[in-house]
């Protein structure tokens, strides 16, 4: 993880830490941020065990800024040495205004040219068509239904530069 986070062109990714406990609560107490997320709001200790780091190096929890506001959750978890899945949920006022995209984009360029992933997978719920355009502007792409949810992906960039 960059010293400063991750960047993005409106966004910046950084730690979920224990200090961050008091916002994360409020926000996954609330049920329309969970709405997208699970559905169901959560407790305080919910959060604390899930979504502050302290499941490191297995999941890695970070919180979406932009400039110096809070916006969102983001976290990526490694299903294998070069592959894995990304979940981010933004709070409402923050929704439709590209936060989702850039910081996703930013997200999955970290996770292909730092840790290594060639394949980075997503899975909304199916029926939510916001979170499925929001996935496809920052490059992912359908594969295919997983019960309720949609399959989509965004694997390496092709280098186009090289000479084979």
């Amino acid at each position: 993880m960059p010293e400063c986070g991750i960047a993005g062109e409106a966004t910046l990714l950084v730690p979920a830490t224990e200090e961050h406990l008091p916002l994360l609560a409020r926000w996954f107490a609330d049920p329309e941020f969970v709405r997208e997320w699970g559905g169901q709001p959560l407790g305080r200790e919910e959060v604390a065990a899930k979504y502050i780091g302290r499941r490191r190096p297995a999941v890695v929890s970070l919180l979406v800024l932009t400039g110096v506001e809070p916006v969102g959750y983001a976290q990526y978890v490694a299903a294998g040495p070069h592959d894995g899945g990304i979940d981010m949920v933004l709070a409402p006022h923050a929704q439709g205004r590209g936060y989702g995209p850039d910081a996703a984009r930013a997200l999955v360029r970290h996770l292909h040219t730092c840790v290594g992933w060639d394949r980075v997978t997503v899975d909304p719920e199916a029926s939510n068509r916001r979170a499925v355009r929001a996935w496809s502007k920052a490059g992912f792409r359908p594969v295919g239904p997983r019960g309720s949810r949609l399959l989509m992906e965004c694997g390496r960039p092709v280098d186009r530069t090289s000479t084979g």
